[in-house]
């Protein structure tokens, strides 16, 4: 994990509570290095219908890295670039 300063999270309602997720809730983290590009991220994330709850958060979100409740994926540019243009 680098040092950033902005993250989104969300909810990815088609992959939870299956596969790795089986009996979780799937949560994506994107690392964004701007407040301007957890925006571009944000709308990405909210023009898809599979991502529900998004939020742009200052802090990292820690509380979403509590394997009896979520399955968390820490995502940034290099995974998924397409998210961040």
């Amino acid at each position: 994990m680098k040092n950033t300063n902005y993250y989104v999270t969300m909810t990815d309602s088609f992959m939870s509570g299956w596969g790795k997720a089986r009996g979780q809730i799937n949560k994506l983290v994107f690392e964004c290095d701007t407040f301007e590009e957890a925006q571009t991220v944000e709308a990405y994330a909210n023009n898809r219908t599979d991502q529900k709850y998004v939020n742009i958060c200052a802090n990292f979100p820690r509380h979403l890295f509590n394997s009896s409740k979520y399955y968390t994926q820490l995502k940034d540019k290099n995974v998924y670039p397409a998210w961040y243009k």
